[in-house]
């Protein structure tokens, strides 16, 4: 009788077990939609600094200052996706260039590469007035010298990240490009987002572990 019971209780406990993966699939797959939705709306921007020194970190940031004026300039105001995209396209060597004259600026002379990817492994990131679920994104790669510095991560399209530019609400910089549930999933407007997105990258880890 006592092995019958820990048998049935050792059965309820697998059955809860696997339950339980599967809500946690179920909602991995549905997090995973949102930021997939998410993403083809999007074009983020991704800085790759020349080393870890603090003068190269410092420098990657002068160089994204001036690529954010130069993109601000390119994407006319209520551009489409795809306007953005060939637009950024079109201008790589004119930002490569930008970027590399703020290199020599600061006294440097390390050469800046421009490139349009897409598929773009980014993790969760949180910023002052909005966050983003990790996945793979359309991004602007600049990459400074040799490129083995810790990165600047930020969204070009909408222009999320041009605040210092245009200064713009994240709301009126991403109108007409995001739905305004994905304002709200970004803003954390809905509630638990912080949550949300570390489900997702929990998700899309797991995804690419498996090769996914």
């Amino acid at each position: 009788m006592k092995l019958m019971e820990k048998h049935n209780s050792l059965r309820r406990w697998e059955l809860a077990l696997l339950l339980g993966l599967a809500l946690a699939a179920l909602l991995g797959v549905w997090l995973d939609g949102q930021q997939a939705a998410l993403a083809d709306k999007v074009i983020r921007l991704h800085v790759i600094a020349n080393s870890d020194s603090p003068e190269d970190q410092a420098l990657k940031l002068q160089v994204r200052d001036r690529i954010l004026e130069e993109a601000g300039d390119l994407i006319a105001s209520g551009a489409t996706l795809e306007e953005a995209r060939a637009a950024l396209e079109e201008a790589l060597p004119a930002l490569a260039a930008a970027g590399a004259e703020a290199v020599g600026n600061e006294g440097y002379a390390y050469p800046v590469t421009a490139s349009l990817e897409d598929g773009v492994w980014f993790p969760t990131k949180e910023y002052t007035d909005f966050s983003l679920p990790a996945g793979q994104y359309t991004a602007l790669r600049v990459v400074i010298g040799a490129g083995a510095g810790r990165n600047w991560w930020c969204v070009v399209f909408p222009p999320l990240c041009l605040g210092s530019v245009t200064e713009e609400s994240v709301e009126t910089a991403a109108g007409g490009v995001l739905s305004e549930d994905q304002v709200s999933l970004i803003t954390g407007q809905d509630g638990g987002y912080v949550l949300k997105f570390r489900i997702i990258e929990w998700w899309e880890e797991l995804l690419r572990s498996f090769g996914g």
